[in-house]
């Protein structure tokens, strides 16, 4: 392509396009239906072509009672789903989305989290960017970790937990008065110092399965009684961490 002109493609390769930004972008005047179907006729779709789809998509995304209700009623995960729905509407190829699940509780994150997995039923693909990772343990197949810009690390899940050193094994112990004798426990074990990520909790990363065992004689014989005791992979946000430190 020369310099200075047009790509030919455009037009094809913004219907190949799907799109939700951080926010809804729904028009809180129109109902469910008349914001999916405005969406459609604006891609070309016949009316009643658009207004099929607009049934199919609210049936999927589970607005399909809320249909003819007007958005400014909605609530924010309602919207939320809504807006994912409306990206949907021509079949994109490839959808990308901005912080989906921004400013919604945990159980309406978890009903976001169901749409987006659907929202590969059709064979696309969703390009996703958060900064929840456990919302990116939750949903993504492949994850590109960006810090400052920069790319410094990809794979899968399993890969890049394999980067925070394997397995860590977590202890609580009831008596939060002895903490240190569990760290040193801990420490003895995997030959690591033990960290405490929050309160009243030591974990320590371990290089087998056999630590845990090691771990729960040691404590049994020192009378320690636990309230959580568990082999673990790190979690991505403990995978961030490692290597946010070591690219700095």
């Amino acid at each position: 392509m020369r310099a200075g002109r047009r790509p030919r493609r455009r037009p094809r390769v913004r219907r190949e396009i799907g799109l939700t930004g951080q926010y809804a972008a729904v028009d809180e005047d129109l109902t469910a239906t008349e914001n999916l179907v405005l969406i459609g006729r604006l891609l070309d779709l016949r009316k009643d072509d658009a207004l099929a789809r607009a049934a199919e998509l609210l049936d999927r995304f589970e607005l399909a009672d809320d249909a003819g209700r007007r958005v400014s009623t909605f609530s924010g995960g309602m919207r939320r789903r809504l807006d994912l729905a409306a990206c949907m509407v021509g079949r994109p190829a490839v959808t990308f989305l901005d912080e989906p699940t921004t400013g919604l509780d945990p159980g309406r994150r978890e009903d976001v989290w169901r749409m987006i997995r659907a929202m590969t039923s059709d064979g696309g693909t969703v390009l996703l960017t958060t900064q929840y990772l456990e919302e990116a343990d939750a949903l993504a197949d492949d994850i590109t970790v960006i810090d400052r810009g920069r790319v410094i690390a990809d794979g899968t899940p399993a890969e890049l937990k394999r980067v925070a050193g394997g397995q860590a094994i977590t202890v609580r112990p009831r008596d939060p008065a002895r903490l240190i004798e569990v760290a040193a426990i801990l420490n003895a074990v995997s030959g690591r110092d033990a960290e405490s990520p929050h309160r009243d909790v030591l974990t320590v990363a371990v290089d087998g399965e056999d630590a845990l065992g090691e771990t729960v004689r040691r404590l049994d014989a020192a009378g320690i009684g636990v309230t959580e005791l568990s082999l673990r992979l790190p979690s991505l946000d403990e995978v961030f961490f490692r290597l946010t430190k070591e690219a700095a």
